[in-house]
């Protein structure tokens, strides 16, 4: 099932067109030159996506590998594998569930689309690209009667609260509005929902290593 949609976003007055595709072979070279762009040093280039990653992407799910083009230069992506998913047990890591970022363990009988990766070009980012690539794979997980779509977010503003919050109150503070953090409130943006908090999600300071699921239920299931 291959996917493409052409339209047209707005920088301001001007009208950029944009694509949204799956992602070849051919982007390999892009695609990890914006992981560059988005996860600078002291980010470890080792975390970077490599090439061996990025052909099970697209030989493994070519559904759950979508990018986005820009006037023509490719922007950013978006990459996924289907699981399956027990709400009753929630508890899991970034590393667990996507096979490090090589998705092995994809299950094409599962029933959740995880999303495991979405990186956009910081010159690109006022225009909502983020969010375009999210609602695509929505289209994704209703094309394929899946329950839902899934993915741990980043709490990257949580090391500024956690002296006084334990993350499920951040996460609600963050929900009712008290608070913005730059990834959970992208993803409420997006039409995510949140699930669950999980400890040890991935190493990260800023969010104390937790990480929070969120979710969007296919309205046709």
């Amino acid at each position: 099932m291959a996917y493409q949609s052409n339209f047209y976003v707005f920088d301001q007055n001007k009208p950029v067109p944009v694509i949204v595709r799956n992602y070849t072979e051919d982007d390999f070279d892009a695609l990890i030159s914006i992981q560059s762009e988005c996860f600078p040093p002291p980010f470890p280039s080792e975390l970077w996506w490599n090439k061996e990653q990025l052909h099970n992407h697209v030989s493994l799910f070519p559904e759950g590998a979508l990018c986005i083009e820009a006037e023509g230069e490719l922007a950013g992506s978006l990459t996924g594998l289907i699981v399956d998913f027990d709400p009753k047990r929630a508890d899991h890591s970034w590393e667990e569930i996507t096979d490090k970022g090589y998705i092995r363990n994809h299950s094409p009988e599962g029933d959740t689309l995880y999303i495991v990766d979405i990186s956009i070009l910081p010159k690109y980012r006022s225009l909502g690209l983020g969010k375009l690539l999210i609602q695509a794979m929505y289209h994704v997980v209703v094309e394929l009667g899946l329950v839902r779509l899934l993915g741990g977010g980043r709490m990257p503003g949580y090391h500024k609260h956690s002296h006084e919050l334990s993350p499920d109150r951040y996460v609600e503070a963050v929900v009712s509005g008290e608070i913005k953090d730059p990834v959970i409130t992208f993803l409420l943006k997006c039409g995510r929902t949140p699930l669950k908090v999980v400890e040890n999600y991935l190493e990260d300071e800023e969010s104390r290593n937790y990480g929070v699921l969120m979710e969007w239920k296919n309205p046709f299931k």
